[in-house]
């Protein structure tokens, strides 16, 4: 369990580690907005990284959920279709309708607060990428027999505390913070939804996007800049 541990920790401290270091050394611009196609495909390459290094730990699943997965196709048909076309709807017609947003803090705006419908193409991927890790650590604690409160309760403090990483983006603590306990929430949710929910991973991935949605909505209709 501790290398399974170490291993998760080591691949989402390199991918932000890589996102504020690598990406710029290499000319591209570290940036959801002005960079998306590079953002992108970083993210895509670490999303492969993980499904290569956790495959054991998948496999393992239909032993822990209660579920088999994809059992009923018509069902995840009908959630992916659903929820790819929300999505798209979202990004292509519903954020270029927002009021503008007019930002008045002496802090350059984190990517979100200033999204661009090309924004949530890499949000879209590194989402992906988060909740493969999600469920690699869901996994390690099933695999130790915790129970599910048990396995929520780790899983919110370790998906909390690694939104700590945000900090390198030159935002304040209060933002830091703020993203911090809303991961803590959603880490605490996530596991009955991967283990006891019929396509929950699905579900865990929507609610993980529609965050990101509400933090780009809430600021245009409130005018309202985080502090």
């Amino acid at each position: 369990m501790v290398w399974a541990l170490a291993q998760i920790g080591a691949l989402w401290a390199a991918s932000d580690a890589g996102y504020y270091l690598l990406l710029p050394a290499l000319g591209a611009t570290a940036n959801y907005n002005a960079g998306s196609v590079a953002v992108t495909l970083y993210y895509s390459f670490w999303i492969g990284i993980v499904v290569i290094t956790f495959w054991p730990l998948y496999r393992s699943w239909p032993r822990y959920g209660r579920w088999t997965t994809f059992e009923n196709r018509l069902t995840s048909y009908i959630v992916w279709s659903l929820s790819f076309a929300a999505c798209i709807l979202f990004a292509a017609y519903v954020l270029p309708s927002l009021p503008p947003l007019t930002w008045t803090e002496s802090w350059n705006p984190p990517d979100v607060r200033v999204a661009t419908p090309v924004y949530f193409l890499p949000k879209s991927i590194e989402i992906l990428f988060q909740q493969l890790l999600v469920v690699a650590l869901v996994l390690v604690f099933a695999g130790q027999r915790y129970s599910i409160r048990k396995i929520s309760v780790y899983c919110a403090v370790v998906f909390g505390a690694t939104h700590v990483l945000l900090a390198f983006g030159g935002v304040p603590w209060g933002y830091v913070i703020r993203f911090m306990i809303s991961a803590a929430a959603f880490g605490f949710m996530f596991p009955y939804l991967i283990l006891r929910v019929p396509n929950g991973l699905a579900y865990s991935y929507v609610i993980h996007w529609a965050y990101y949605a509400a933090s780009v909505i809430l600021p245009h209709i409130f005018a309202s800049p985080v502090k």
